[in-house]
């Protein structure tokens, strides 16, 4: 099987092929530090790692890049407001996002750099394109002349003309061109600044990428990702500062993920519908957010509302059940039989699911059907268990572990399946018998005390703390190691 990649640069998916064979070069551009993430951002992120780690599920040696842009118009802005250092506020904010992106279950990137570590190193590059006659400074201010690359506009596969008219670009009219991009701005009184050739000031948003990708991943890497908004003008403005710096390719392949919309509408401030992605991760599972961005292919925009994550949150108890029926299985004492036609069936379904599986990552990461394959055998090992089986042989027994080291395997690419899954159905029935007001010691005390009247044979008494714990939606299920409770 061959990955193929949607390349945003050709229109088209193309066979994955490495620069340095067994190893993949990535870099996603990360969260400007001015406020909180929200749900966009998640997204993004899960996108990314899950990217991260089918790279290295295939085997490949990955280093992974995602920046942080630690001073812009907009975190000084945000200090203004806050009556606080501009610094403290890109701490302050990344510092969240840190936190966000770890209960999130993403994988810290190999290397995080921040805009503030790399003066030195943008101001050397902005110096390089001087020299090439690429930019031009008025006044402390430096531009990139748009006009002097040839290529501008081939990722958005727009051309200038068509750019300008659909861009919103910085007012200025002495520039050459108004597509014309900053570089360096020179410093205005109260914002923080650096010495440079051209005075004090600072870099412009679109060079601090070029610098850090360069620094870390060489002048040409393997993919540069990030959200569909980034394609013009940040990576257009990218492909033109580094490519004409350095003659090369940038990245060989483009990979954008969709916007998240919510009931329908455009995410916006305007509307007041931007959701914090730290609140969404207070009130809900981390892995059922995970499954609602997975579910759908990650180019496709994906609405979110309060029922599409509960329908998540329902197919993630649900594969968790099915591992935990497994768990229960393989307690049972062994007995010696021939493999039968049902297992020969569910051994063909699992080979089935692992095919299918990775021929949908394959195809451009397509985890909205990898998930559709492990839900299918989800089925098909839930109808396997409860089709009259009561004996555990030898065939069975290693059937059902590669069933059990499968969504091990798939819950490592996907960021799944962290907990044992009986950890996690005691938990999600504990939260949801809380949400719901019920005292979790209270039902644990009513099942105790059923057991003890079952113990001394008094059955109306039994029955009677079965009927009231069924009122408050309580179910109990008696098995040979005891009594177990769930929620209607």
């Amino acid at each position: 099987m061959t990955l193929r990649i949607y390349n945003t640069l050709t229109r088209r998916k193309e066979t994955f092929e490495p620069l340095e064979p067994g190893k993949v070069s990535l870099y996603a551009c990360g969260i400007t530090a001015y406020d909180s993430c929200h749900i966009g951002h998640g997204r993004s992120a899960v996108v990314f790692d899950v990217m991260v780690r089918y790279f290295r599920y295939l085997g490949f040696d990955v280093i992974f890049v995602k920046n942080y842009t630690d001073i812009d118009d907009k975190i000084i802005d945000k200090a203004r407001l806050l009556g606080i250092a501009p610094e403290e506020v890109a701490k302050r904010y990344i510092a969240e996002h840190d936190s966000d992106m770890e209960r999130l279950l993403v994988i810290p990137p190999t290397h995080a750099p921040k805009a503030t570590e790399h003066i030195a190193e943008m101001i050397g590059f902005i110096s390089g394109l001087m020299d090439k006659g690429l930019a031009y400074e008025l006044d402390g201010d430096v531009y990139y002349a748009v006009d002097r690359f040839p290529g501008y506009g081939k990722l958005s596969g727009r051309l200038p003309g068509d750019l300008f008219a659909g861009a919103r670009v910085a007012v200025n009219e002495r520039k050459k061109n108004p597509l014309d991009f900053a570089l360096w701005k020179a410093s205005k009184e109260g914002e923080p600044w650096w010495e440079s050739p051209w005075g004090p000031g600072r870099p412009g948003w679109h060079i601090e990428c070029s610098v850090m990708s360069q620094k870390y991943l060489g002048a040409s890497f393997d993919l540069h990702g990030g959200g569909e908004d980034l394609v013009f003008p940040h990576h257009e403005n990218e492909i033109a500062q580094s490519e004409g710096a350095t003659g090369k390719p940038l990245a060989r392949y483009w990979v954008h993920n969709g916007f998240v919309r919510i009931n329908q509408e455009k995410m916006s401030k305007s509307l007041g519908n931007i959701l914090s992605l730290g609140d969404i991760l207070k009130q809900n599972h981390p892995e059922a957010l995970r499954l609602f961005f997975l579910q759908s292919h990650y180019r496709s925009p994906i609405d979110f509302t309060n029922d599409s994550l509960a329908e998540a949150k329902s197919g993630l108890i649900r594969l968790n059940s099915t591992l935990a029926a497994i768990k229960e299985f393989l307690r049972k004492t062994q007995v010696n039989r021939d493999q039968g036609e049902r297992e020969e069936r569910l051994a063909e379904k699992l080979a089935e699911t692992a095919r299918g599986f990775r021929e949908a990552m394959d195809d451009d990461f397509n985890s909205a059907r990898a998930l559709g394959e492990v839900f299918d055998l989800a089925r098909g090992v839930n109808a396997f268990l409860g089709d009259k089986l009561s004996v555990l042989t030898p065939e069975v027994c290693g059937l059902l572990k590669g069933v059990q080291d499968f969504f091990a395997q798939i819950g490592l690419i996907l960021g799944l399946f962290k907990e044992e899954p009986e950890v996690f159905l005691r938990k999600d029935r504990d939260e949801t018998a809380l949400k719901r007001g019920l005292e979790i010691a209270e039902i644990e005390r009513m099942v105790y005390d059923r057991a003890e009247a079952r113990k001394a044979r008094d059955f109306g008494r039994a029955d009677g703390i079965r009927k009231s714990l069924l009122e408050k939606g309580v179910i109990l299920k008696d098995g040979p190691e005891g009594t177990v409770w769930s929620l209607e």
